[in-house]
């Protein structure tokens, strides 16, 4: 049995149950369409930073966050397009925005489909007349993620798009086995390029890689502490995985990224949609108890 329920907490919070599979996601609009909580048989999958939550002035830190229209940061927050210069914070105002739910359902599985349009706050940093219409599906112990990005706009709309998830650990990091689909990542602090054999130095204070040139379109992180198999499943629009954590965070970070940081300057792998079209895209996060 699927069920959608409405919670009045701080935000308004719906939750997306499956009762068979004792799965259930936590969606609030208005903080950037954003998924807060996603639990499985009583087990937390995302990290949530409570406390930093509750205030609306500072950006999210934990749940899945959604980028738009850039993943990333980008030099002095700047990009130029057609010759004007333009300021945009790091991944973009598509998580700080209120989003509107405009359906639900619950036939064969609970879905959830929120809408973010342009207004005059996001054409005075990004110049474009456009629909994002996100659908979060729940079924079993998958959640996927339908996304159309509508470019309303006379003139082509470029963008790069994304996730950037927050999946919680039990403290040591050690325990945890990547199958990432690359033999090699960079480094985005130092640009340098490193091989990669699934390991990485937790030791380090801040880990912040990019993986490109992806082989498949699924990524395998194994919790063994938690006995905890997360798989990660995107389309090819998605071109790069970004892995970030922090130490002494009991997170780490694995995202899919349509292109990589900088994309609106550089023009590296952006996606461009023609005037009064669309693009979709989907991806697809499986947690399974071992």
């Amino acid at each position: 049995m699927f069920t959608i329920t409405l919670q009045e907490q701080q935000y308004k919070t719906y939750i997306l149950t499956d009762e068979s599979a004792g799965s259930q996601i936590e969606v609030v609009p208005e903080r950037g369409g954003i998924i807060t909580r996603w639990r499985i048989q009583e087990q937390e999958i995302f990290y949530l930073d409570t406390e930093r939550f509750t205030h609306p002035d500072l950006s999210v830190r934990g749940g899945n966050p959604i980028l738009f229209p850039i993943c990333g940061n980008l030099p002095d927050n700047t990009y130029t397009h057609n010759g004007q210069q333009y300021t945009l914070k790091q991944h973009g105002f598509a998580r700080e925005l209120p989003w509107e739910v405009t359906e639900q359902k619950t036939e064969d599985k609970a879905s959830l489909t929120l809408v973010l349009n342009s207004n005059e706050q996001t054409k005075a940093v990004y110049p474009f007349d456009f629909q994002l219409i996100f659908t979060y599906e729940l079924q079993g112990n998958t959640l996927a993620i339908r996304q159309e990005y509508k470019n309303l706009s006379s003139t082509p709309m470029p963008f790069s798009a994304g996730f950037h998830p927050y999946f919680l650990i039990s403290g040591d990091k050690n325990q945890l086995e990547f199958q990432i689909p690359s033999q090699q990542y960079q480094d985005q602090n130092t640009k340098e390029i490193h091989s990669f054999d699934g390991n990485f130095d937790f030791n380090r204070d801040e880990i912040d890689v990019a993986f490109k040139d992806l082989t498949s379109q699924s990524a395998t992180v194994i919790d063994h502490s938690r006995q905890l198999k997360l798989s990660l499943d995107y389309e090819p629009i998605y071109s790069h995985l970004v892995f970030w954590t922090v130490k002494g965070k009991d997170f780490y970070c694995l995202e899919p990224w349509t292109a990589p940081r900088n994309a609106l300057n550089t023009g590296a792998n952006l996606t461009v949609v023609a005037p009064k079209a669309s693009c979709t895209a989907s991806v697809r996060l499986t947690a399974n108890l071992l």
